[in-house]
């Protein structure tokens, strides 16, 4: 294998593919990264098992072959060359180790076979759509912040993505809890989605995800089987297995008669909010927020720490409630609302509704604290 690549192309690619791959492995081929070269484009590839990213870039192909070499190694080689130089990567003969030359710079790095790799992308995919790259984006960003990392509840270790039915007709829907918080977002149903069935994506996968999708591509294509889910955008692929499990009946948790209404800016409630969690040092210890007519006192006591007072003016017009919330989860939640943020209540021990006064496709659910 003989090719010469743009710097800047292949640090995008290789960016794309090394971080699945996982530092510290038993395993040697996991800790490689596939490259192949054919056609005038050079494909990397890497993998854990459990997820799969393959990427594309242009390049000067003289001699097709493919191989694997170690891919931290590669990319901090890469990453360290000169801007705008050109990156000639070369197996020498008989030698076991391919030369990576730019200039005035020479490393050689081992390798091992290519056929020694493993492959996830093989196999079946029997729902096939498309979606727009924003709004694949959106569903990801509207609920990731809610995903479980408890071991114990693995169903809970990832979003949700399943057909349902929204206030405006059928959707994608995503939903992400970690029992103490829920957030759901919907997108109207793709074509050739309508009948996907339910599936759980693990959170290291939305995360790889969430990488690839900051690219130039409009459109993402998904692929699903019952094991494994499969995102295309341009040359960049990413195949990953799904969490073998049954995700819980989020809906009954979403509060359906809460009555008591809060209408608030959202920037100075986050803002406000963010100044009194400074005297919440103890992650599990809440912060009180007490509504009377049109006003929110948010407050935090302890003996020890000190004491935190704050008022922001309010649209509430309903009987007076005091709730506890974990401060950083009422962030997290102000995090993904525009302007106005909507608080539906019921009383001190009930679910709080959160939603963004002007995104109806989005909720939140906040489990109080005692206070």
């Amino acid at each position: 294998m003989r090719l010469t690549i743009e710097r800047g192309a292949l640090l995008n690619a290789l960016g794309h593919v090394t971080n699945v791959v996982e530092r510290r492995t038993t395993v040697p081929i996991l800790s490689n990264v596939l490259i192949e070269a054919r056609d005038g484009v050079a494909t990397f590839a890497a993998t854990d098992l459990d997820i799969e990213v393959i990427d594309g870039a242009n390049a000067d192909v003289e001699q097709v072959g493919s191989l694997t070499v170690p891919a931290h190694t590669l990319y901090d080689i890469v990453r360290k060359l000169p801007e705008g130089s050109q990156v000639k990567l070369e197996l020498a003969n008989d030698s076991g180790r391919i030369s990576i030359t730019s200039g005035r710079s020479k490393y050689y790095l081992p390798v091992l076979p290519a056929s020694d790799f493993p492959s996830l992308g093989v196999g079946d995919f029997d729902k096939t759509f498309e979606i727009e790259l924003p709004a694949l984006s959106r569903l990801i960003d509207k609920t990731k912040f809610a995903i479980s990392t408890e071991e114990t509840r693995y169903y809970l270790n990832g979003i949700y993505f399943h057909g349902a039915t929204g206030d405006s007709g059928p959707c994608l829907r995503a939903v992400a809890t970690d029992g103490h918080r829920l957030a759901q977002s919907d997108y109207p149903m793709p074509e050739g989605a309508n009948d996907m069935a339910g599936i759980i994506i693990p959170r290291k996968t939305i995360l790889e995800l969430r990488r690839l999708l900051e690219s130039e591509e409009e459109v993402v294509e998904i692929a699903t089987s019952e094991s494994k889910i499969r995102f295309s955008l341009g040359r960049a692929t990413l195949t990953s297995k799904v969490i073998d499990g049954t995700f819980p009946d989020y809906e009954r948790v979403i509060p359906k008669e809460n009555p008591h209404v809060m209408t608030v800016d959202n920037s100075e409630f986050a803002r406000a909010v963010d100044r009194v969690a400074t005297m919440a040092v103890e992650r599990l210890r809440p912060i009180k927020l007490a509504l009377s007519h049109d006003n929110l006192t948010l407050t935090f006591s302890n003996p020890e720490a000190g004491e935190a007072r704050e008022e922001v003016e309010v649209q509430y017009d309903a009987p007076e409630i005091e709730i506890g919330f974990n401060a950083k989860y009422l962030l997290d939640i102000a995090g993904q609302v525009s302007n106005q943020a909507l608080f539906y209540f019921r009383d001190s021990a009930s679910p709080t509704l959160v939603k963004d006064a002007t995104d109806p496709n989005s909720l939140y659910v906040l489990m109080p604290l005692r206070v």
